[in-house]
């Protein structure tokens, strides 16, 4: 059994969101992979514009009736709302709950993998679940050794496999998913719906989270 936990702000779900894993899951052959919207990102303090509920609501919209895709909760909001969700504690949680023999992967952009090193224990999510790493056409990916905390070691098995390795023994995977023309930017997409222009909103919100959208007043 092979699961992708798929976090993000989703802030709002867009098709870059859905291709990313649909090539993921071709490339891996996944079984599901989990778009887990989260409460509070810890590298963003501004927040999102939309609350967790109607993030949950646009992830739920987007993602139905797609293949192998699920909608995850897991990254809910803390309790007292004042402590972010940390990825780590995040994939901890996530691996306690699957059954014996499942392998996790954990699915994000080229921009993400280059800061983890500032990510709350950095060191040891590699080792909690195997990198799928999408880079945007144009991104320079030479230097993988620099995304990683001191002590991880990288080495080349086959193209765009890696094996992580750190002091203690412990062993993962990194693999990298090469031009996925995922190029689409939440924040210019609010724009574009602040500003009432629906040019390019319909060619890359899913229609029933563009309709959610303008019923619940969103971003204007």
């Amino acid at each position: 059994m092979r699961i992708a936990f798929f976090g993000g702000t989703f802030d709002p779900p867009h098709k870059g969101h859905l291709g990313l894993a649909r090539a993921a899951r071709q490339a891996l052959d996944l079984d599901t992979v989990l778009f887990a919207p989260v409460g509070r990102q810890p590298l963003k303090p501004s927040g999102s514009s939309a609350s967790f509920e109607d993030r949950v609501a646009m992830t739920h919209l987007a993602i139905a009736g797609q293949p192998g895709f699920e909608l995850s909760l897991i990254d809910s909001p803390t309790p007292s709302g004042a402590v972010p969700n940390y990825t780590a504690e995040t994939l901890t949680s996530l691996r306690q709950s699957l059954p014996g023999g499942a392998e996790l992967y954990l699915l994000i952009g080229a921009d993400s993998l280059r800061a983890l090193p500032q990510w709350h224990r950095a060191d040891e999510i590699p080792f909690l679940a195997n990198l799928i790493v999408a880079a945007r056409p144009g991104e320079d990916l030479s230097n993988l050794e620099a995304c990683f905390p001191a002590g991880i070691t990288l080495q080349l098995t086959q193209p765009n496999h890696y094996r992580l390795a750190n002091h203690q023994g412990k062993q993962s995977q990194l693999i990298l998913l090469l031009d996925t023309h995922y190029e689409i930017s939440a924040t210019q997409l609010r724009d574009s719906i602040r500003s009432s222009n629906p040019s390019t909103q319909p060619a890359l919100i899913p229609k029933p989270v563009l309709e959610y959208i303008h019923q619940h007043h969103l971003y204007e």
